[in-house]
């Protein structure tokens, strides 16, 4: 899928991934205790960074990274009825590395 939108110097789109559906001891979560998760694949990023120079630092992540970030970070908005974080790296806390 295309995203129609082209995120600005250092920030990137990120979509939100699904929580687990139970605990590790087999308990299952009801929707209404769930929390929004604190994990995303980014989707789509800028440039990066300007400098005092005036040029452009490259983002450390890249498109199909699965991150985690911070329970408020972001602005959310809605593209195609989906659901996306828009954020600067420096809100992002890790890179998932599997």
């Amino acid at each position: 899928m295309a995203i129609k939108v082209r995120p600005l110097h250092d920030r990137i789109l990120v979509k939100r991934l699904a929580e687990e559906q139970k605990t590790a001891g087999g308990i299952f979560i009801p929707d209404t205790a769930k929390e929004k998760p604190q994990r995303g694949e980014i989707v789509a990023t800028g440039k990066g960074r300007i400098n005092e120079e005036g040029k452009a630092l490259a983002l450390e992540v890249k498109v199909g990274d699965k991150v985690l970030f911070g329970k408020y970070a972001g602005t959310e908005i809605k593209l195609d009825d989906q659901e996306y974080l828009m954020m600067r790296e420096e809100d992002i806390l890790g890179v998932i590395n599997k």
